[in-house]
């Protein structure tokens, strides 16, 4: 696994100082976003509706399956076979977009959802790869 260094003063929009060695540590991204490997996978966001969170098309979501799901957090579901990135609301039993555009959607009786697990965080590429 390939450590990274994290420098301990934050980056001002801009890039540290060639001359700042104040290096706080080496940091792996494995270690620090997927912390059980067995239960995590990752997938990509398709489309504009979780914006108002910060998910943007193509964003890279990290899910974590062993993640016991609570009010308000990012799921992906499938739901009536088609997968979705939403907002759960366990309160009204619906899911909600991070959009106004998009109506919350209604979790019926006798519909199939699986809950396929917790968004824990997303990566945004700023430069197509």
């Amino acid at each position: 696994m390939k450590l990274t260094p994290l420098y301990s003063h934050g980056v001002a929009a801009g890039f540290p100082s060639p001359a700042d060695d104040h290096r706080e540590d080496s940091l792996s991204l494995d270690q620090h976003l997927i912390t059980r490997p067995a239960a995590t996978f990752m997938a990509r966001a398709n489309g504009d509706s979780m914006q108002g969170l910060g998910i943007f098309d193509r964003d890279l979501l990290i899910v974590d399956r062993s993640l016991e799901p609570a009010q308000g957090d990012v799921v992906v579901v499938a739901l009536d076979g088609q997968l979705a990135c939403k907002v759960l609301d366990r309160y009204r039993g619906r899911l909600l977009s991070a959009n106004d555009r998009y109506p919350p959607i209604p979790i019926r009786e006798g519909q199939e959802l699986v809950l396929e697990g917790v968004v824990k965080a997303s990566i945004r590429y700023h430069r197509s790869c």
